[in-house]
């Protein structure tokens, strides 16, 4: 893959010679690329009625942001773009030679985990979880689920709301009137998890999958228990993972085992039947990595998908 990406640049960087990039008052549209839908659809909250601006998802196709690959159409859309936004962790390791390659020397980046600085997290194995191996003197990784707190996504819509100010300053009122507008719905369902968490009997959820919620959780409080890490490759729990999360459903006494994108999951479906009662429900939360083309079409939202969250973490801690 890396051959075919140093290919792919080598080439673009050719075309660049022989077409080179127009002024930035020649072009007539804003070209902004973002890599996942949450960065997607705040940018798009922002932007809303305005015709001149061209907006790009390149995760579409259901991909997960950690074994994405740019395709050499994705490649010369970030390098012909105005404003590129992007997570900007591990899995985000391909950008720094993509934008090397730029064919627009004004173009302006956003790294969101740069722009979210201290408040950024490392990822962390919690007790029964799947350890991720090791090498030696490797640091810990950032983790990169920033999106999934509502809390998080108020800073960075700031952030990108800045950056379309200074690509765009003859519409500047109007994005900064959408922030602020788009600011305070996302202060709203903060305030419902807020409510709804503090309200709740039981503080403990627990995932027979991987994890990408650590920020949410932290932001309301909560401990959780999980069969991997968000980032993690694994997909089959070995048998002390399952009897470890098997035993503290019946320990806690939990009503519900949780999963991401799926309804049931065959290792979420093993922790309930081996549980005393074999009773407990099986909920899916939305990790919005899996956002398609196709989901785009039905008008889906950042804000609709964590109200859907909302619902389905009350469910967890009944």
């Amino acid at each position: 893959m890396k051959k075919a990406l140093a290919w792919m640049l080598t080439a673009l960087c050719a075309l660049n010679c022989l077409f080179p990039f127009p002024a930035l008052g020649e072009n007539k549209k804003i070209n902004i690329v973002t890599t996942i839908f949450p960065i997607y659809d705040w940018t798009r909250q922002l932007v809303q009625d305005n015709d001149q601006a061209e907006i790009t998802m390149l995760l579409d196709s259901g991909a997960d942001l950690h074994n994405y690959q740019p395709t050499a159409p994705d490649i010369l859309k970030i390098a012909t773009a105005d404003l590129f936004i992007f997570v900007g962790g591990e899995s985000d390791d391909w950008t720094e030679d993509v934008l090397r390659s730029s064919m627009n020397p004004d173009m302006k980046v956003i790294n969101l985990l740069q722009a979210l600085g201290e408040d950024v997290k490392e990822e962390e194995t919690v007790e029964g979880m799947e350890a991720e191996p090791e090498e030696d003197g490797e640091e810990k990784e950032a983790d990169e689920h920033i999106w999934l707190s509502l809390r998080n996504a108020g800073k960075l819509c700031r952030a990108i709301g800045e950056a379309l100010c200074e690509i765009d300053p003859d519409n500047q009122e109007n994005y900064r009137a959408r922030l602020q507008e788009y600011l305070e719905k996302l202060e709203q369902l903060d305030a419902a998890y807020v409510e709804m968490t503090e309200a709740a009997e039981v503080k403990t959820v627990l995932f027979g999958d991987r994890f990408p919620f650590r920020y949410m959780m932290d932001d309301y409080g909560l401990t959780y228990y999980a069969a991997f890490s968000g980032c993690s490759a694994e997909s089959e729990a070995s048998f002390a993972t399952v009897m470890f999360l098997t035993g503290k459903v019946d320990e806690l006494g939990l009503k519900t085992v949780l999963t991401i994108e799926n309804p049931k999951t065959r290792l979420a479906e093993t922790i309930v039947q081996n549980t005393k009662t074999k009773d407990q429900r099986i909920v899916a939360m939305n990790s919005l990595q899996s956002v398609t083309a196709e989901t785009l079409k039905t008008g889906v939202t950042y804000l609709q998908i964590m109200e859907e969250n909302l619902n389905a973490l009350a469910q967890a801690l009944q």
